[in-house]
C-alpha cells in the first residue's frame, strides 16, 4: 500500500471511533440525568408520595394506553412550586392535574418535542394528581418485554421527586 492510502484509511478508521465514542458518551450522560441515578448532586424534594412505584403487572399492547395517577404532597409549612416534569422514555407522558380538575400538560421527554414548563406552586397541605400515561405501542413490536420508566418532578429549589411504573408488555 502507498503510504497516502495508508494516512487516508487510519484517519477514516479514527474519525469513525470517535464519533461512536462521542454518541455513547452523549447517550449515557442523557439517560443518567433523566432517569435520576442519585448522582451526588441530586436532592431529594419537599414534595412527598403515599406510593412512587406502580406495577401494572401484564399489559397487552393490543388494549393501548395504560395510566396511573400518583398524589404528591406538600407537606411543609412553605409554597413548593414544581419547575419541571419530565419522562425517561417517548412512550411515557405525564399531566399535572390541579384541584379543580384543570390539566398542564404533556410533559415528555427531553429532545422529543416541546415540554412546557409545569410552574405549578403547591400551598402548604395541598396536593396535585400527577397522571402517568404509558404507550405499550409506542416502540413497535420491540417494545415487548419488562419496562421501567420515570417521571421526575423538579421543585424550585432542584430537589427532586421521582414516580416510577413498570409493566410487563406482551403482543
Amino acid at each position: 500500500m502507498k503510504p497516502k492510502t495508508i494516512i487516508t484509511t487510519l484517519a477514516v478508521v479514527a474519525a469513525f471511533g470517535g464519533l461512536f465514542g462521542w454518541s455513547y458518551s452523549a447517550r449515557s450522560s442523557t439517560a443518567a440525568s433523566v432517569q435520576g441515578t442519585g448522582g451526588a448532586s441530586a436532592q431529594a424534594s419537599r414534595l412527598t408520595a403515599t406510593d412512587t412505584l406502580y406495577d401494572f403487572g401484564t399489559i397487552s399492547m393490543k388494549n393501548g394506553n395504560v395510566t396511573k395517577e400518583f398524589t404528591v404532597t406538600n407537606p411543609t409549612s412553605n409554597d413548593i412550586t414544581v419547575k419541571t416534569v419530565l419522562t425517561s422514555c417517548m412512550c411515557t407522558t405525564a399531566f399535572l392535574v390541579g384541584q379543580d380538575g384543570s390539566t398542564k400538560g404533556p410533559f415528555r421527554m427531553p429532545g422529543m418535542g416541546y415540554v412546557p414548563p409545569a410552574d405549578e406552586t403547591i400551598p402548604p397541605g395541598e396536593s396535585r394528581t400527577i397522571r402517568v400515561v404509558y404507550d405499550p405501542n409506542a416502540h413497535g413490536p420491540a417494545g415487548v418485554g419488562r419496562i421501567d420508566r420515570f417521571v421526575t418532578l423538579t421543585d424550585s429549589v432542584g430537589g427532586a421527586l421521582q414516580l416510577e411504573i413498570k409493566a410487563l408488555v406482551t403482543p
